[in-house]
């Protein structure tokens, strides 16, 4: 079973005896693991001889009326699920010992990246994910840190941070974790009704479709945007509300249809989407090459 560590300096205390010999890998969480967190801690053990998952449910990246309050807490329950898995320790600290102070004085803002996609309706979310991140960081001083590819536009912010920041940190992409039927696996699916788990694997059809229709280079015929519309137009037709469906480089930068011809031979996209359904937000994403 992991050693649970609620407070900084005993985990960095703790931490120290490694770090001469041995490389530690850090799994960041906000705790109702499921098993794509579980998968996170399997690749970290790959990487390293020491693995640190964070239990921290992290207020600074909720926003006016999202669900922080509701967001489940169960650690005895994460603790057992992390224990199948190897995890060497723990960190779960509370809000008091993250944040002695909030709102907090100091910021970290990435820049334009944070104001596209989820950053549309979820202006002050990346700032928070900055913030506890670099915390993180700067607690735990990993050699390696794990993260998801559902997340993709915190995964690009993250490797920013540490870019622009010089942390001597590799970051680990974990291929997205799905269930049987296509649905990315997220804390939050729980938050659907039985019909709606039903209708939710829809989305990861959707990309499908599309990275199909790339592909099949019908997006030179009819061109991003209509294939997009026409997908939004099915998602919705479903019971989804969209909150985005776009394509972009896969650095997250713009594209359109006469940006989007391959000049080297291919050119690697990514597909992103986030949709409502019920009280669900589902994000998932999908990796396509053109050529």
């Amino acid at each position: 079973m992991p050693i649970i560590h609620h407070h900084i300096a005993s985990l960095r205390d703790t931490l120290k005896h490694y770090r001469s010999q041995q490389r530690i890998a850090l799994v960041p969480t906000m705790g109702n693991l499921h098993d794509g967190h579980l998968a996170l801690v399997t690749l970290a053990k790959q990487h390293a001889d020491i693995v640190v998952v964070s239990i921290f449910v992290n207020p600074t990246q909720f926003g006016v009326g999202e669900d922080f309050n509701s967001y489940p807490r169960m650690l005895e329950a994460d603790v057992a699920k992390l224990t199948t898995v190897g995890t060497d320790y723990v960190f779960a600290p509370t809000s008091d010992e993250m944040y002695p102070i909030l709102p907090l004085p100091t910021s970290i803002h990435a820049g334009a990246i944070t104001t596209q996609l989820c950053g549309q309706t979820r202006p002050t979310h990346f700032d928070g994910v900055g913030i506890v991140v670099s915390k993180l960081f700067n607690i735990v001083q990993p050699n390696v840190a794990i993260f998801g590819q559902k997340d993709y536009q915190q995964l690009a912010i993250i490797k920013q941070l540490v870019r622009d920041l010089s942390y001597p940190i590799d970051i680990i992409t974990a291929p997205i974790v799905r269930a049987t039927d296509g649905l990315a696996l997220s804390s939050r699916n729980q938050y659907l009704s039985p019909e709606e788990r039903n209708i939710a694997p829809l989305l990861q059809q959707e990309l499908q479709r599309l990275a199909q229709q790339f592909t099949a280079s019908q997006h030179t015929q009819k061109g991003f945007e209509a294939l997009i519309v026409e997908a939004s137009k099915r998602i919705t037709a479903a019971g989804f509300i969209v909150d985005y469906l776009e394509v972009k480089t896969a650095e997250l930068e713009a594209l359109n249809s006469k940006s989007a011809k391959p000049t080297t031979g291919s050119q690697d996209l990514i597909i992103v989407v986030a949709a409502w359904l019920g009280r669900a937000r589902l994000l998932d994403n999908l990796l396509v090459t053109i050529y």
